[in-house]
């Protein structure tokens, strides 16, 4: 099994868990964060101030799939999540040693 740990705009969740239904992934975690990487936050003003916004506000979508689903899970994030700019994300692939279900206590 893999995790896959996506971090994209805001305003793309709804576009990668669908590419995601659509081949059969359904279980995910979406967590809301906070980060930057090459876009390096921008400058913004408030009250006639200006300051830096270093850390932009980001989603974070955590799925787990069998090894074989891997490569197709990856292709749909990176294809719905992609807008061609600076700050469109990044995806990790982590091994899942283990998992188990806490209901049952069943090991998967």
């Amino acid at each position: 099994m893999k995790l896959i740990k996506s971090i994209i705009r805001p305003n793309k969740v709804d576009e990668v868990k669908d590419a995601l239904a659509a081949i059969g992934i359904s279980g995910m975690t979406v967590s809301e964060v906070r980060g930057h990487g090459k876009q390096k936050g921008h400058t913004a003003i408030y009250r006639g101030k200006e300051y830096n916004v270093s850390l932009l506000p980001k989603m974070e979508i955590d799925v787990v799939v069998d090894d074989g689903q891997a490569e197709e899970a990856i292709k749909a994030i990176v294809q719905a999540a992609r807008t061609g700019e600076i700050g469109d994300g990044r995806v990790f692939v982590l091994p899942v040693l283990e998992s188990y279900r806490i209901r049952t206590g069943e090991k998967l």
